[in-house]
């Protein structure tokens, strides 16, 4: 199969989906992989490396629309790529449909097989590692006095202290963050709703982190003593109430921060807009908001080698066993299924935007069979079936 990797387009992202050694992997396999020009530069693969492993190397990403049966890339679909998807064609790629009604519209009307990179990770994404820990980093930098930010050194100095830090969520991301801050120094409290993860993770700090169950109650009381809050939370879309009101950041220290890593609109913080790495930062009541849509970009060499090593597996199996076949062996895969042929297979996008949708097992036909299982991806449900005649 002629395999494309593009050259993502979405402002400050700097990441490839694959590197010089995925391609090469993908060669052995017998498909012919083509390369747009310049897609890995930014994050340290040069052109030069790529075609040295049997990368067909393409001017424009109009020429890997129209000759690849199978394309990937990093960030969701800009609208300008829209009129390039054709049908059948299968597409992996962050896509976050549930938020993003015109692209699914697109990939409906263009009845394109595409895959939602985000929900395909059996263990985590190694995006949300890395969001994790160079988010505590952006966080850290935010506090510089020249940034607008306390001033505060993040493990303190003689007869000055430290910083506090709460993590809301203790998942892969708040994890991550978890394991910077701590060995910088800072004293951290994380919020979490599960008292089972909390206790796992005071256990393995060996009782040297605070824990606490996520509430608006308990947090109302943590931020006025707190130099940084990041936002770690996976916040179920839909849900129009809010775990940090503005009148909350309005209690914390002129100078704090928030780091809202998990960056969605109408999530967990009121006082939320979406920010760039080309203007990063704002002030809301006083406190200092980090709200970079894209943090992993930001070191796009160490998440382009772990990112691209994670899904090298899906593509391989994809195009090996073929799309069937793939998603009936990998449970994570099946579950990243978004649409097939113009039909929707996303349960949270059909509950959210209320769309009619099809099990991916049904429209792939392999109802019948023993299949690999995975989770519900999120807490959305949707009973708004397609009924095939």
């Amino acid at each position: 199969m002629n395999v494309g990797i593009l050259k993502d387009i979405k402002t400050g992202e700097n990441r490839v989906i694959a590197t010089p050694v995925e391609v090469a992997g993908l060669a052995a396999d017998g498909h012919r992989v083509y390369v747009q020009k310049g897609a890995g530069a930014k994050a340290g693969f040069p052109d030069e490396k790529y075609a040295a492993e049997g990368a067909v190397l393409t001017d424009t990403a109009e020429e890997i629309y129209k000759s690849c049966d199978f394309i990937a890339k990093v960030k969701e679909f800009e609208p300008s790529e829209y009129g390039l998807l054709r049908e059948n064609q299968i597409v992996f790629t962050c896509i976050h449909p549930a938020a993003h009604p015109e692209e699914v519209q697109a990939l409906l009307k263009k009845k394109v097989i595409a895959f939602t990179a985000e929900d395909s990770h059996r263990f985590g994404s190694p995006n949300c590692e890395a969001a994790g820990k160079q988010g505590a980093l952006m966080g850290l930098e935010s506090m510089l006095t020249i940034n607008g930010g306390k001033g505060k050194f993040v493990s303190g100095l003689g007869g000055a202290p430290g910083m506090k830090v709460l993590i809301l969520g203790g998942g892969t991301v708040g994890q991550a963050a978890l394991s910077v801050l701590h060995a910088l120094g800072a004293w951290v409290t994380v919020a979490d709703i599960s008292i089972g993860t909390l206790r796992r993770l005071q256990n393995e700090y060996r009782q040297s982190i605070d824990t606490v169950i996520s509430s608006r109650e308990n947090i109302k009381v943590l931020l006025p003593s707190v130099d940084m809050v990041l936002n770690c939370v996976k916040w179920p879309k839909g849900n129009t109430e809010y775990l940090i009101t503005r009148e909350m950041v309005r209690s914390m220290e002129p100078g704090s921060v928030i780091v809202d890593i998990s960056n969605d609109e109408q999530g967990a913080l009121e006082t939320f807009h979406e920010t760039t790495h080309e203007n990063p930062r704002y002030v809301e009541e006083g406190v200092v908001h980090y709200c970079v849509s894209n943090i992993p970009g930001a070191i796009a060499n160490s998440t382009s080698v772990a990112y691209a090593a994670s899904v090298l597996p899906h593509f391989r199996s994809i195009l090996n066993n073929g799309v069937a076949e793939a998603c009936a062996r990998d449970g994570y895969l099946r579950r990243s299924l978004t649409t097939y042929k113009g039909y929707l297979t996303h349960e949270e996008t059909s509950a959210l935007q209320n769309r009619p949708w099809i099990r991916p097992e049904e429209i792939l036909g392999i109802a019948g069979r023993e299949l690999d299982f995975a989770p519900p991806a999120t807490v959305s449900r949707s009973d708004n079936f397609i009924k095939l005649t």
